[in-house]
């Protein structure tokens, strides 16, 4: 938990403190002072008695008990001041600025380390370093300029870097998004951005905290504790939004298992996302969009009604919502008539209503109230205005404003004439209004916010496997990448089938095994990592001839230790894999399976454990799906088998955490089971 001193002090000391506004010191001082900080301020500063008219003492020895000391001077002097205000000033609550620790070298580290365990062992809480500080409604220990629009009821922020969360902050001004609290971490010496959202889920009061949370991520220390907390948010009515960045990786082709080559760390970021309820965004201005969007509303919304002077815009949003699942449905002729009443000859009425650049501002309420009362099938109004230059649109600004006041139905205000009307547009922001300006941004993010599913947790049901002869068989295995027939076993176990097979190494053994199987038979090599790329897979052997002359030409293949035969299996070639990641649930794969499964892409991800709601879900966004389903007359595959086996890996992933890689592929998916005919899993204990 965040300690109360850094969070509500009631005494703040900035080490480092000036009069100088454009500096570190000086600025945060400044903020602290015009944000209102109702505490005792002290400065530290060795060349002043007063700083900004506050107290200032020539060395931190000198300063009074503190509950909350802002540190803004250089990396190298800080370790000394900590010591002093752990052990002699009783202070529990720090903010460091300065960068030059973990982030720079080993040296840097080794001090950040120490100045944490000294806060930690005085049950302190450190926020930074390397960092901008945070701003709640108590104080704004914040170095940056202007300090954002604060409002009890605005969006939580959490932002992993300060940059980004200044640049976050400008972007925000300029749609008039407000925040409750801004926390940035810096290094996460002490607090990252999960102890954060730890802190506002566990204080969460209904009815007076935020019910919006935008979070910008650089790394996830700690992904578990994200995952339940975000969870707890989201169950409790809140949003969340996060921009994630670092999403690419280097090194995957040469991954030991097609699981292994397509399982990148950002597959295991989106699959938290989605597991956890939370939106992802790509960009600031797509993070603020979404901000501002639930701040108007956390309705789920589906039939929008777009009223606009400028028939360009219109167009642009209609398109974006149409493409993006939402709907601007063509009003009927008695509603477009009675609309052609109100407006002059030309105007469009079927939706979007474009009320033409002549239009008044008379004519655009005119519209808002019979959109709000008489359009019983539009849930709510996006409104674009916006002005060449010639004119003012006070007036229709105004409208639009006591319509959000009295409209039941949302309203989502576009302004794009960010120059031309500025100042009517800040007017209107000053009244407490959010006003977008980019229209197809806006409807994007409106799009995504749309269609982010309720969260439901279903209660995971463990199949009925023997978990103790499970866990018996694991205990045996030594590292690495298990033999064929040890994998075949534990399959079994598991609950998923395998097909007849024998690993033979000599012609003697082969004789016997084609005395135990089923004609037609496939050919496999034992030993290279990828058996098709050196032709070392041979099927629809139909004989005893055909069998002994493949055994020798696969025998004299470089490495190949054995060769398994196989009864082949004829179906649908889907996979389902499975990969751990430290921190992370482990990551449970499926989709189109066999030879091409890197080149197709056509996967989806879940992290476990997994229910059958999600197994269904993860199959139905496959584009194998129809597929498999049956075409042209094909039969339908077991599609039951193929949800049961995807839950099957899941729980076999949760019982032995010593797979770190799981893939079966192909599984041949039948009208009547799942057969797994390829199967490779890495053991490490």
């Amino acid at each position: 938990m965040l300690h109360e001193k850094l969070l509500k002090p009631s005494s703040i000391a900035v080490i480092g403190g000036s009069d100088h506004i454009d500096h570190i010191g000086g600025s945060v001082l400044k903020n602290l002072i015009d944000h209102g900080f109702n505490g005792q301020l002290f400065v530290v500063n060795p060349k002043r008695d007063i700083v900004q008219g506050i107290p200032s003492f020539i060395d931190v020895t000198l300063l009074p008990q503190t509950d909350l000391a802002i540190i803004a001077i250089p990396a190298k002097d800080i370790l000394e001041v900590v010591k002093e205000l752990v052990a002699k000033k009783e202070t529990k609550g720090f903010i460091i600025y300065a960068a030059g620790f973990s982030e720079l070298d080993d040296t840097g580290a080794a001090i950040e380390k120490e100045i944490t365990e000294l806060i930690s062992t005085a049950g302190g809480s450190l926020l930074g370093p390397n960092n901008i500080g945070m701003i709640n409604e108590h104080y704004a220990g914040i170095f940056t300029r202007p300090l954002p629009l604060m409002d009890k009821k605005g969006v939580d922020f959490i932002s992993a870097s300060g940059a980004t969360a200044v640049f976050t902050l400008e972007a925000a001004k300029q749609i008039g998004l407000r925040f409750s609290n801004l926390f940035t971490v810096g290094n996460s010496a002490q607090i990252g951005v999960e102890d954060v959202l730890e802190h506002l889920d566990e204080t969460f009061i209904p009815e007076e905290s935020s019910l919006v949370k935008i979070l910008y991520l650089e790394g996830i220390k700690n992904p578990a504790k994200l995952l339940k907390h975000a969870l707890s948010l989201r169950q409790k009515g809140c949003d969340i939004v996060a921009l994630k960045s670092g999403v690419t990786e280097k090194g995957n082709a040469a991954a030991a298992s097609h699981t292994g080559a397509m399982a990148n760390s950002d597959l295991f970021v989106q699959a938290l996302f989605n597991k956890a309820g939370i939106i992802r965004c790509r960009s600031r201005y797509e993070l603020i969009t979404f901000g501002a969007i639930l701040q108007i509303t956390q309705l789920k919304l589906k039939n929008f009604a777009v009223i606009t002077h400028a028939g360009g815009p219109g167009v642009i949003v209609t398109d974006t919502l149409t493409q993006n699942g939402l709907f601007v449905p063509d009003l009927d002729d008695k509603h477009q008539n009675a609309l052609k009443q109100l407006l002059y000859p030309g105007a469009a009425t079927a939706n979007p209503i474009d009320i033409l650049a002549t239009g008044t501002a008379e004519q655009l309420e005119q519209v808002m109230v019979y959109c709000e009362d008489d359009l019983e099938e539009i849930d709510a109004m996006i409104v674009i205005f916006g002005s060449p230059g010639l004119g003012s649109v006070k007036e229709a600004y105004q409208v639009i404003h006591n319509m959000m006041q009295t409209c039941s139905k949302p309203i989502f205000p576009i302004f794009p004439s960010v120059v031309n009307v500025q100042e009517e547009i800040n007017l209107f922001m000053q009244k407490g209004h959010m006003a977008f300006s980019d229209e197809y941004i806006f409807a994007k993010s409106l799009a995504k916010i749309m269609g982010n599913k309720t969260l439901v947790i279903e209660p995971y049901q463990n199949p009925n496997v023997n978990d103790a002869k499970i866990r018996s068989l694991i205990n045996g295995f030594t590292d690495g990448f298990l033999g064929p027939q040890q994998a075949n076993t534990l399959m079994e176990l598991a609950g998923i089938h395998t097909p007849g097979q024998v690993l033979v190494k000599t012609e003697n053994e082969l004789f016997q095994a084609a005395k135990i199987l089923h004609y037609p038979l496939v050919q496999k090599i034992i030993g290279p990592l990828h058996k098709s790329d050196q032709q070392g897979v041979i099927v629809n052997v139909a004989n005893d001839v055909e069998l002994i002359h493949n055994f020798k030409k696969l025998m004299r293949i470089d490495d190949v230790t054995g060769v398994m035969v196989q009864e082949m299996i004829k179906g649908k070639e889907v996979f389902i894999g499975a990969k751990r990641e430290t921190g992370f649930p482990p990551l449970i794969m499926c989709g189109a399976g066999g030879i091409y499964i890197e080149a197709l892409k056509d996967h989806q991800s879940v992290l476990a454990p997994i229910g059958k709601t999600e197994a269904i879900g993860m199959v139905s966004k496959l584009k194998i799906k129809p597929i498999l389903e049956g075409m042209r007359g094909e039969p339908s595959s077991n599609l039951e088998a193929f949800y049961d086996a995807i839950q099957k890996v899941s729980n076999l992933l949760e019982i032995a955490p010593e797979i770190t890689e799981l893939d079966l592929n192909p599984l041949i998916l039948t009208e009547q089971d799942i057969i797994a005919v390829d199967t490779r899993i890495k053991i490490e204990k």
